[in-house]
């Protein structure tokens, strides 16, 4: 299966550009007549990985960089999203199940789980530092 690259979007470390990120999903998936019922599931899967790359890959680091890109395959059955941020990455085979009760009250903990139900398919890379979210059309 062949991808294409069709737009890249870079940020700095900084949650206020959360909202950058928010247009450029919301524009790509306005161009791919992407459903309703996928789009909220987009958004937050996307979301979710852009704040983690920001906040726990790149430690808010406003002097480095998250990179996110989308391709479509080459079936047009699915979208992707990669997500790059410029840290060591962690170890994504090892996390606390957020709902499990010892872990129910914490406030963190749930973005890759909330990533991992929403999209059809989660790959790290680069141990981490990279994850591609891909959902079916």
């Amino acid at each position: 299966m062949t991808t294409e690259t069709f737009q890249k979007l870079v940020i700095k470390s900084r949650q206020e550009d959360i909202s950058k990120v928010e247009s450029f999903v919301e524009d790509i998936l306005k161009q791919n007549n992407v459903s309703e019922e996928s789009y909220g599931n987009i958004l937050i899967s996307v979301i979710e990985g852009v704040n983690n790359a920001i906040n726990h890959g790149n430690k808010a680091d406003e002097s480095k960089e998250v990179e996110l890109s989308y391709h479509i395959s080459d079936n047009k059955k699915n979208i992707i999203f990669k997500i790059k941020d410029e840290g060591n990455g962690f170890d994504y085979n090892n996390l606390p199940d957020p709902t499990e009760p010892e872990n129910i009250e914490n406030l963190g903990g749930r973005g890759v789980f909330l990533m991992k139900q929403l999209a059809d398919m989660v790959i790290f890379e680069n141990n981490g530092a990279i994850v591609e979210l891909s959902f079916r059309l």
